[in-house]
């Protein structure tokens, strides 16, 4: 076994603090990287203080990991020694669903394996996350990180880039597209970015005024602040797909009144609450109201290559492993521009 060290959270209660564990010893396809870098995502605090529920401890949270190879098995073909690489949210399927056959395994019939909170294949041992020195993880689900994109602003592309990319390019965002992004944080502010390089036209709808500086200068053509009801009427039918990702209880109804005939709203923010929807909101226009899950190991590459192509990364905070409870709190007061990452060599 390989003795790995990190931070976790032993109970829904408790501070994240150091945890020893260990990691598998690496089989023919595995691939070993120390871990250089961890994002933190809004996820992990509430998978780690179970407010989702289901949580299961001792947990090591982290699904933002970059870091280097420094091992691999008999039969790797895709890395080497001294590769930089990445783990996503996913380090394991079925692979032999209908939907895994597609390159969709973070749709997996079986469900897919996440990199932490989860039983791996076997049902028993812990999948433990990124808050820690060493990975080990199948080739299949490692990512190649272009050498142009530093490993600390990349680890956030992992999850937040990718969840953004992925609805974005389902739903066709791009030139002659209207494309609104819900909340500027770690999830929204990759939105703008991506959406446009995509070439839409990107609007930020954000709560805070505070933000329109910052939204503009990521890229956004336009600011809408939400705090003011009248602007509602003024945007009424304005967008052909909104992207969603406030993790906050707030009213839905107004929302879809700014998407345009046949538009959609797709979130990817997920608040503690059920969310009501009134049928009168979507029937009126046809609109559509759907959600999003990350993205395929395929689609995340295509992902980090589309950023490598168009020097895109996350805007972020870097800091020590005993900063991770205060990192905690400010994220849940969104006192943060944009994203937290753990530098790991510091553990």
């Amino acid at each position: 076994m390989i003795q790995a060290k990190g931070f976790a959270a032993l109970s829904p209660k408790t501070p994240i603090q150091p945890f020893a564990f260990e990691r598998r010893e690496p089989k023919d396809h595995d691939v070993v990287f120390d871990i250089k870098f961890c994002g933190i995502c809004h996820s992990d605090i509430h998978q780690a203080r179970d407010e989702w529920g289901g949580s299961i401890f001792p947990m090591v949270p982290g699904h933002e990991i970059t870091g280097v190879v420094t091992k691999i098995g008999a039969k790797v073909k895709n890395f080497k020694v001294g590769d930089p690489v990445g783990v996503g949210c996913l380090i394991d399927s079925c692979r032999h669903c209908a939907h895994c056959e597609k390159d969709l395994e973070q749709y997996c019939l079986e469900g897919p394996t996440y990199t932490y909170n989860a039983y791996e294949r076997d049902k028993s041992a812990i999948a433990q996350g990124g808050y820690s020195n060493v990975m080990v993880c199948d080739e299949n689900y490692v990512l190649s990180i272009p050498k142009t994109l530093p490993l600390d602003k990349a680890a956030p592309l992992l999850c937040a880039g990718i969840t953004l990319y992925s609805p974005l390019m389902h739903w066709k965002a791009g030139p002659g597209k209207k494309v609104a992004i819900m909340g500027l944080g770690g999830l929204g502010h990759m939105g703008v970015k991506i959406a446009r390089a995509l070439g839409a036209d990107v609007t930020v709808l954000s709560h805070s005024e505070g933000k329109r500086e910052d939204a503009l200068k990521l890229g956004a053509h336009n600011f809408v602040c939400t705090k003011d009801e009248a602007v509602f009427k003024k945007y009424a039918n304005s967008f052909d797909l909104i992207i969603n990702t406030v993790s906050a209880d707030i009213p839905m109804a107004p929302y879809f009144g700014l998407i345009k005939l046949d538009g959609a709203m797709v979130t990817v923010g997920i608040p503690e609450k059920p969310v009501m929807v009134h049928p009168f909101s979507l029937i009126g226009m046809r609109r559509s109201y759907a959600g999003s899950g990350i993205g395929s190991v395929k689609e995340t590459q295509e992902m980090l290559d589309f950023c490598a192509k168009h020097g895109i990364t996350s805007d972020i905070e870097v800091i020590a492993p005993k900063q991770i409870n205060e990192a905690f709190e400010r994220v849940t007061k969104s006192d943060v521009r944009y994203r937290f990452v753990i530098d790991m060599a510091q553990l």
